[in-house]
């Protein structure tokens, strides 16, 4: 005898959320685990970093993200993390590790491109800003009303966050946002033709 579509649909739903809260649950411990480790080992993974315009400093592209200079820089970074990578997924699941990977690269880039000599850039908020730039401009080139309505809920609860990608606070990657924020965007103009 055949499920009836309720069922389906409550079923589909619930392995839905199953897998982002494993996704997202994956990602943030690794976060938190390396966050402990580096601090056992006294900050010796920053290294891993990006380091502007040195060949080793281009291994901080895919290590970067992991990495956070303090708790406060951590914690900062989760709740973002979890509403935007959530919403990343609730637009469409299947997008979320290519999205992570265009705002990793992006980021990572800008940073190795554009940041100080000597410096080192570490912590996910590239990353964050890249979920940012796809969720306000996924609407914009989809066109659909599910996707359009999901970048004008992520403007008015997380627009603000934009002017990060200006230069401003020391300390603070601005070049990684900035860069993050583009890949963000190509994401977007890249998935343009899903829902």
């Amino acid at each position: 005898m055949a499920r009836p579509p309720v069922a389906r649909t409550a079923r589909n739903v619930t392995q839905s959320l199953k897998t982002q809260v494993s996704t997202l649950g994956t990602t943030l411990g690794a976060f938190w685990i390396t966050f402990v480790v580096n601090g056992m080992l006294g900050g010796a993974l920053n290294q891993f970093g990006i380091v502007p315009r040195t060949v080793s400093g281009l291994r901080g592209i895919l290590f970067g993200p992991f990495l956070h200079g303090n708790l406060q820089h951590l914690v900062a970074n989760t709740i973002p993390f979890l509403a935007l990578g959530w919403m990343v997924m609730l637009r469409d699941a299947r997008h979320f590790l290519p999205v992570t990977l265009f705002s990793m690269l992006g980021a990572g880039l800008f940073a190795w491109t554009l940041g100080a000599p000597g410096s080192v850039h570490i912590g996910a908020s590239g990353v964050i800003f890249g979920y940012l730039g796809f969720l306000l401009l996924a609407g914009v080139y989809s066109r659909s009303v599910a996707s359009i309505l999901l970048s004008l809920v992520t403007a008015a609860l997380w627009g603000g966050l934009v002017l990060g990608i200006a230069p401003g606070q020391p300390g603070i990657s601005w070049q990684a946002h900035l860069g993050g924020f583009i890949g963000g965007i190509l994401a977007a103009r890249a998935f343009r033709k899903s829902r």
